[in-house]
């Protein structure tokens, strides 16, 4: 078996096809590392249903396709709150953050660390429950949003660069830097923690996010002057020939935010396995090697496939070239 940190090339180009956050290469690749990061105890039913954990990660992004209110919990403005980390003026409890911005004010700007703490308690209670079916699919939607929280773009309303002139670079560090230089990726992490106090990591990942926006910004904008005539190129996707930015643009920007993508999905990794790890021991560190049960279609699945051809997507898009 190769070592976990050493993934092909070939098998990862699999996946990257375009999507929401971090694209379907991250999502994918978070949700199946972080089964090698969980314990003993976890990890053969985890491993046993990897390839679901796999490809139901990006579910949540397909569901963007289906119903609007789907945008709102894969991000937070965090500068519609707060001029800069910590994020303490914000009230963590959902019910104090609604009586003082109002409920609609919340899922206008988003919801992530709150639906991710929801999303802890439907998993812990799926565990109680000793739900095959329910615990496959929380613990894939759980970290496709634990993921999202992760990422610097999903903390600002300048998400795509659209206020200051650099659209498109949603898909330059979530999907295109990924695509590129994966395969150097040390994705290996510790084993997961239990979360004493949820809440407080989440907030505190958002809040790291948040602090890396500026950087994130500024150095495209060098990257960009080092690069007048040759930011973009074109290539073969399919049938089509697209345009995307170019290799040497990219690796200017990858080398000068000093491996910031790679540290945020290492991190990601880490953070998805720990929750997953939280919500079990909360329900009491049930037995799963005897989980018994078959995993049957899911409804949404046939819903989200029709949902998919009409290509639109509902509430706010934040791609461009990738």
């Amino acid at each position: 078996m190769l070592p976990i940190r050493i993934i092909p090339f070939l098998i990862l180009l699999f996946f990257a096809c375009k999507a929401g956050a971090w694209g379907f290469l991250g999502h994918r690749l978070i949700n199946n590392r972080a089964v090698f990061a969980l314990p003993p105890q976890m990890f053969g039913f985890y491993k046993q249903h990897i390839d679901y954990i796999t490809q139901h990660s990006v579910d949540p992004d397909s569901r963007r396709y289906m119903m609007a209110e789907e945008a709102c919990r894969h991000y937070l403005d965090c500068d519609r709150y707060e001029k800069a980390a910590p994020l303490d003026t914000i009230p963590h409890r959902w019910h104090e953050a609604i009586e003082k911005y109002t409920e609609d004010t919340l899922l206008s700007h988003g919801i992530v660390p709150w639906h991710c703490l929801a999303m802890l308690s439907r998993l812990t209670k799926a565990f109680e429950e000793r739900n095959l079916q329910k615990i496959l699919k929380l613990s894939a939607d759980i970290g496709h949003y634990i993921a999202d929280a992760h990422v610097p773009l999903h903390s600002s309303r300048n998400y795509n660069g659209q206020l200051t002139g650099q659209e498109g670079i949603h898909a330059l560090w979530e999907s295109r830097i990924p695509q590129l230089f994966v395969d150097s990726f040390d994705l290996l992490t510790g084993s997961a923690v239990y979360l004493y106090k949820p809440s407080d990591y989440i907030w505190g990942t958002m809040g790291r996010s948040y602090m890396l926006v500026d950087s994130v910004l500024k150095l495209e904008r060098t990257a960009t002057a080092m690069h007048p005539e040759n930011k973009f190129s074109f290539e073969a996707r399919g049938t089509q020939t697209m345009e995307v930015y170019s290799v040497p643009f990219c690796n200017d920007y990858h080398r000068m935010m000093e491996n910031m993508v790679e540290r945020r999905m290492r991190q990601a990794i880490f953070s998805v396995a720990s929750f997953w790890y939280t919500a079990w021991v909360n329900a009491g560190q049930p037995n799963l090697d005897n989980l018994g049960g078959e995993i049957s279609a899911d409804p949404e699945d046939a819903e989200i496939e029709k949902a998919l051809k009409s290509g639109q997507m509902k509430g706010r898009e934040e791609h461009g070239k990738d």
